[in-house]
């Protein structure tokens, strides 16, 4: 099925979406309908959707738990300019608004934060899809360099919670699937007055569709809130273990003919990586007076990783801690708030080939940024905001392998100022209009602070970026259609370039300027609500069409002004369909279209478009008055699409072969499973 098919289903579908409810549609906490009514915190003052001054993803409750519970990528594919490469277990990139397409391995543009606790390490990595779904009750999502709260990360945020349980509750899960794949968690809660505790535990493994591709996870992810009435005790506690092969990219002749295959060279070592993280925080909230309430999180975090590589074997970790506290005033016609965050970080590798040593470093950062926002509300129309922050960045290098001679040093970033103002106006409950201007930055990773010998490289800026965006929401029959269109433009300069130079050393060159430009449409619409037989049917659908050039850009000679970046898909297309026929009975249906990518920065090698069908069908046995077993089964690419899931970007090719730019996605894969709930 190609994008002409989808466009007809869609237009069969469009006189449906016109059918007003005959029912009123129900009340409830992160409901999919009604988002006028959810509450969102990412400008960390309690908000409605509805009068939020800028743009703002939430998926929440059942949202975060469709499909097969592993893929987090086809999670954030229902929000529109999100798009998320998934190689395989352990290699993924995540990509908002064009920011961050250029990373080779990992996601490193954007910020992630649990539970208000930052869990982007020292080296700009952040892997939030290293933490199980089952665990996860919400996500935010601010888009773009318009974050001033949260500091670094032009690409923008992404805020994980954890539940909030409202009574005592045990969940197990059993599913097995495709490819020896087979997961198991439990997960409870205990509520008592005052007290909430909640927690998941969980296991994946699998053998993965290729070869040397297994999987090896465990996680715990575990939080509790002691509610007073002066004051409020949180923690959160995530540990997690993973073992994963890494069947690596292949070059184009084995993508067509044996994409089951892994990369020669790692198929020969048998690479991997073993990777084991921890984070903890502690949170204390105090209410000071009326309307005045400040917020302490106190946190700690490390990792541990080690990779076997063809090239040679690296050895990393971090650890660190910080601070994160937020003064804020409540009043009827505005809000006020400042805080600071605060986190020191050390980041070692060792780099060995055959046991002998070739590198040794630790690199340490600190980060101090200032916050402000104000909220402003002359009338119950308007919600102005105003806000700003102020980011001072150093590190120390240490070089720890004296071959080389001493190549360590200090480095002070010059103070970054980040503005924003937004604006609301909402007339009435059925037609918001936004607009929003903002200013971001990003740091460069480790490895694009040093020059190709290893020494630091003192030329090298932070990228940085301005957002203007503009938008209307719609809440319109009964609250059963919901629109979100967005306009946005992002202008950046001093563009970090991720230049490879061999396998194994990257360097980071400043390149010049690029655009990007786009429109979002987040579409939700209730089709139809009984009691009965034909029960509900409601449809999610997400588009995105963006074009991101490079305005300036010049590289080993080669002038590519005008090109388009890589490893951005044209557009985006999802539709999921959620329909509960009868009580017990659940089915979902999603359709996605992904458009052609370019693979290189000379827009000579591109990728073709592709498109994914995926259906899950579940069953409600309720066993006693006060539990239930739910059977599920499903199917992922139901059409057995050849496709890419990930690219490699500007991939090197090592003397006559061929450039490895694909990972190949999982053809047709199915799976069963049960889940308790008492």
């Amino acid at each position: 099925m190609h994008q002409r098919s989808i466009l007809l289903i869609s237009s069969l579908l469009l006189p449906l979406l016109f059918v007003a409810a005959q029912e009123p549609l129900p009340k409830g906490d992160d409901s999919t309908f009604l988002l006028n009514e959810v509450v969102v915190n990412a400008h960390q003052t309690n908000l409605r959707w509805h009068h939020l001054p800028g743009n703002i993803s939430v998926l929440a409750g059942t949202e975060v738990q469709r499909g097969d519970g592993n893929s987090f990528a086809s999670i954030l594919h229902a929000l529109p300019g999100i798009y998320m490469h998934s190689g395989t277990y352990a290699t993924n990139r995540i990509v908002i608004r064009g920011m961050g397409s250029r990373t080779p391995y990992n996601t490193n543009r954007i910020k992630a934060y649990l539970n208000d606790i930052p869990i982007t390490s020292s080296d700009g990595i952040s892997s939030p899809e290293d933490i199980d779904l089952d665990g996860i009750g919400r996500i935010e999502i601010i888009k773009g360099p318009a974050s001033a709260l949260y500091g670094s990360g032009l690409g923008g945020n992404i805020n994980l919670s954890t539940p909030a349980p409202l009574r005592s509750s045990f969940t197990a899960r059993l599913q097995v699937g495709s490819f020896n794949t087979a997961k198991a968690s439990a997960g409870g809660s205990y509520v008592r007055d005052d007290l909430k505790i909640s927690g998941n535990v969980g296991h994946i493994r699998s053998d993965g569709f290729r070869e040397n591709n297994r999987l090896r996870r465990t996680s715990l992810l575990s939080s509790g809130r002691l509610e007073k009435s002066a004051h409020t005790l949180e923690y959160t506690l995530l540990l997690l273990e993973m073992d994963a092969a890494i069947p690596s990219s292949i070059g184009k002749t084995l993508f067509e003919t044996d994409p089951g295959a892994a990369a020669p060279n790692w198929k020969a070592i048998e690479g991997f990586k073993r990777y084991g993280r921890g984070v903890a925080g502690i949170s204390l909230e105090n209410r000071l007076g009326e309307g005045w309430v400040n917020r302490l999180t106190t946190f700690g975090r490390w990792t541990e990783s080690y990779e076997k590589r063809p090239f040679n074997n690296l050895t990393d970790g971090t650890y660190g801690g910080g601070v994160r506290d937020r003064l804020s005033f409540h009043a009827e016609r505005y809000d006020i708030l400042v805080g600071l965050e605060w986190i020191s970080d050390t980041y070692r590798w060792r780099v060995d080939r055959e046991e002998a040593i070739i590198n040794r470093n630790s690199e340490t950062r600190y980060h101090l940024n200032f916050f402000t926002m104000i909220h402003l509300r002359p009338s119950p129309k308007w919600n102005i905001s105003l806000g700003g922050a102020v980011n001072r960045i150093r590190y120390r290098l240490k070089y720890r392998f004296p071959d080389n001679g001493d190549q360590g040093g200090e480095r002070t970033f010059p103070l970054t100022v980040s503005p924003r103002i937004g604006i609301n106006y909402a007339p009435d409950s059925k037609v918001a209009l936004y607009a929003s201007v903002g200013h971001g930055f990003s740091m460069p990773s480790p490895e694009e602070t040093l020059l190709p010998e290893g020494s630091i490289n003192r030329g090298l800026k932070p990228e940085q970026g301005w957002q203007y965006e503009a938008g209307i929401r719609l809440n319109l029959l009964h609250g059963t259609t919901q629109i979100d269109a967005t306009l946005y433009r992002i202008d950046l300069h001093n563009l970090i370039v991720t230049k490879r130079l061999t396998d194994e050393i990257f360097t980071g060159i400043n390149a010049g300027r690029s655009r990007h430009r786009g429109i979002e449409l987040l579409w939700r619409q209730q089709v139809f609500y009984r009691g009965h037989f034909p029960g509900s049917l409601n449809i999610n659908s997400s588009c995105t069409f963006s074009q991101n050039r490079f305005v300036d850009f010049t590289d080993d000679g080669n002038i590519y002004d005008g090109n388009q970046l890589p490893g951005i898909p044209s557009h985006l297309f999802q539709t999921y369909f959620d329909w509960k026929p009868l009580e017990p009975l659940h089915l979902g249906v999603r359709f996605q279209y992904t458009g052609k990518q370019f693979i290189n920065d000379a827009n000579s090698v591109t990728a073709d478009g592709y498109q994914l069908t995926d259906a899950k069908v579940g069953y409600l046995l309720p066993i006693t008055t006060s539990g239930r077993v739910e059977l599920h089964a499903g199917v992922n690419n139901a059409t057995g699409t050849h496709y890419a899931s990930m690219l490699t970007v500007n991939a090197v090719a090592a003397g006559n072969a061929e450039p490895r730019y694909y990972y190949p996605g999982a053809p047709r894969h199915f799976y069963i499973g049960t889940i308790w709930n008492f």
